[in-house]
């Protein structure tokens, strides 16, 4: 192996790596053949061999081609190029088959439709520092990942994160992993996702242990699919098929995407309106999500785990306090003269519990971001509290609670930094404001690399209560949850 530039050998050929500080990485691996032409809306397929050494000092192309916007919370760059299923692994041990270090398998997060495996605030500098090989994957976005197509494999997207997995499990060894300690984590989309693989039965024997952050829940059945799916083709003038959908050039089907997924626009809505419809299940409504009822996912999370699916498999979930409470400055505004208790009561919830939720929530002083905890709750935290409850394997729970000095809430994505401990990353004082606590950071990264290791993330596993707090106040962030929770409950039984 070259001192400069350490190579290992995969199964479909060598790659090059660079060093960096104690460790090396191996950007743009590829794990499948590139989804263009016939391969589209295929499965993936795995990547031809290839003679020689493959240079994999720089990041491989991205299925993301445009970001959420001009500026997001992660750094998210786009790179161009058609091999887009590929993947980064992080290593201080390259080439050392013997060295059987635990693997964190990353998936990356945004809407699915939007982020990127190359996001600096994914480097596995720190994991590797701490004895744990990285790999971060790419998957299929949008339309061409999730979206319904009448003689496509579903779920393409979770077909990919598979296949990426399947990699790691036949090369992983190779660059210093134990394919039988394999951590699959992810943030928001990709909590998401790893919590459908949790529940897939195609995903057996790949991975041991789940960290699932902000996971939604987003899946759509079949049905729900097919209609969204039938209807965008209509919208963008092609048959729903692939060979109409073949028809139309990338940026063509980027643009339709866009199109169907833009705001509509318009004045605010009543603070009560919006409480109502909320509570109604209005969540935050992607088109393109993991759909169930197919050989990927034949029954929701929740379905699945209840049927003892993953029992064998140790979870370690979490989410921020104010995923998405932080309401745009001119909903603030809007309603700032409406009480957030009347808010709540006009939306549909009785006076007892609209009184509790408030006052659980002191440190929203918006009635639009005491509204907005709502979505919050009902996307992110009840459901997460629904699957810890119906689990019969082994699961701790968290709840990051530090404000940022910026957002002034803990808001969606702001425990990355900690969590990977990377303070210092492109970005993170921007959100984090400039002297980010260290002491947070190696807590919460203490306690990812405790589970990634041994299983074990340093406290009491759930039992229905005893969720661990990083930063905050230290109190139980899930009590307004569960009494959310428990009202909507009440009022169906």
């Amino acid at each position: 192996m070259s001192v400069e530039r350490p190579v290992v050998q995969t199964t479909a050929g060598a790659v090059e790596g660079v060093w960096r500080d104690g460790s090396a990485a191996f950007l743009g691996v590829p794990f499948a053949e590139a989804p263009v032409g016939e391969l589209r809306f295929a499965a993936p397929v795995p990547v031809r061999p290839w003679d020689g050494v493959r240079d994999a000092s720089r990041p491989g192309p991205t299925p993301q081609r445009r970001p959420f916007g001009p500026v997001t919370t992660i750094p998210e760059p786009s790179y161009p190029g058609e091999a887009t299923l590929n993947l980064n692994v992080f290593t201080p041990a390259p080439g050392d088959v013997a060295a059987g270090l635990p693997v964190l398998v990353w998936i990356h997060g945004g809407g699915f439709f939007a982020g990127s495996p190359s996001s600096p605030w994914y480097d596995g500098a720190s994991f590797n520092r701490d004895g744990v090989v990285t790999v971060s994957l790419s998957y299929r976005l949008g339309f061409d990942g999730f979206g319904w197509i009448a003689d496509a494999p579903t779920n393409r997207g979770l077909r990919d994160q598979l296949a990426g997995l399947a990699w790691v499990r036949d090369n992983i060894a190779a660059f210093g992993g134990d394919p039988d300690r394999v951590t699959i984590g992810g943030q928001s989309a990709g909590g998401t996702s790893v919590l459908a693989l949790l529940a897939s039965p195609l995903a057996e024997g790949l991975f041991g242990r789940v960290i699932a952050h902000s996971a939604a829940d987003v899946s759509l059945d079949l049905a729900t699919a097919e209609t969204i799916g039938r209807d965008f083709a209509a919208r963008a003038g092609v048959a729903p098929a692939r060979a109409g959908w073949s028809t139309l050039t990338e940026d063509a089907i980027l643009d339709a995407q866009a199109a169907l997924m833009a705001p509509s626009g318009g004045p605010a809505p009543v603070a009560a309106d919006f409480v109502r419809h909320t509570l109604a299940g209005g969540g935050i409504g992607l088109p393109f999500v993991p759909l169930t009822g197919d050989d990927v996912l034949p029954r929701g999370v929740l379905e699945a785990i209840r049927s003892d699916a993953g029992s064998g498999t140790d979870l370690l979930a979490g989410t921020v306090a104010h995923e998405f409470s932080a309401a745009p400055p001119a909903l603030r505004e809007a309603w700032a003269g409406t009480d957030a208790a009347q808010a709540l009561t006009g939306g549909g919830l009785d006076a007892a519990t609209a009184a509790a939720y408030v006052a659980g929530h002191p440190e929203l002083v918006w009635t639009a971001d005491v509204c907005s905890q709502l979505v919050t709750d009902l996307t992110f935290r009840i459901p997460l509290l629904a699957w810890a409850d119906a689990r019969a394997g082994r699961t701790w729970l968290y709840d990051f609670r530090r404000p940022s000095p910026v957002v002034g809430l803990a808001a969606h994505c702001l425990e990355l930094p900690f969590a990977w401990d990377l303070l210092g990353a492109e970005g993170v004082a921007v959100v984090e404001g400039p002297t980010p606590p260290q002491e947070l950071a190696d807590e919460m990264h203490g306690a990812w690399v405790g589970f990634i290791a041994s299983g074990d993330p340093g406290w009491p596993a759930w039992d229905g209560r005893g969720a661990r707090g990083f930063g905050g106040d230290g109190q139980d962030g899930y009590a307004p949850s569960r009494l959310l929770a428990d009202a909507l409950r009440a009022r169906t039984a």
